[in-house]
């Protein structure tokens, strides 16, 4: 009796060069799928803010007493930057359009005249000024020569500092 288990001859199978071949295309192909995916999700968790204070200008106003502090920004970081707070000495300053009145004894600061309360934003490569006035009166005792310390704070939780010797 002959046994059932054999198997015919005829039947022909791939090439092993030919399945050889074709298993690396595969895997060239899933490995650049692979990298364009994890470069897009680096891309999205590795961009950064960075705004650098460039100058401080001070000028003092000897007809209503007060300094004008105007801070010119620039972020050179890859994602835009959102300012939401200035600090003069540690002490969150007021919003203002204009320049506080004579003997206020006031801080506040100018972001922009459009964005009197909300946050200056300021996208990648862009550049931006921050007025900050400083008047003198009840609260307020700065002199000429007296040193501030400018911290600008962002939605990111950054803190951008200058330190400014008033004239």
């Amino acid at each position: 009796m002959k046994s059932q288990n054999k198997i015919p001859r005829k039947s022909k199978a791939v090439s092993p060069v030919i399945a050889t071949v074709v298993l690396v295309a595969v895997t060239i192909t899933v490995a650049v799928a692979v990298a364009y995916w994890m470069s897009g999700i680096t891309g999205q968790y590795t961009s950064f803010e960075k705004v650098e204070i460039q100058t401080a200008i001070v000028t003092y106003d000897d007809t209503d007493n007060y300094w004008q502090i105007v801070i010119t920004l620039k972020n050179s970081g890859t994602k835009a930057a959102t300012l939401t707070n200035v600090f003069v000495n540690e002490v969150q300053t007021g919003y203002a359009l204009l320049p506080p009145a004579p003997d206020a004894g006031t801080i506040t600061a100018m972001l922009d005249p459009t964005f009197a309360t909300d946050p200056l934003h300021i996208d990648s490569g862009a550049s931006d000024t921050v007025t900050v006035w400083i008047s003198e009166g009840t609260g307020v005792t700065l002199t000429s020569g007296t040193t501030i310390n400018i911290k600008i704070h962002s939605a990111g939780g950054m803190d951008y500092i200058k330190l400014v010797q008033l004239v």
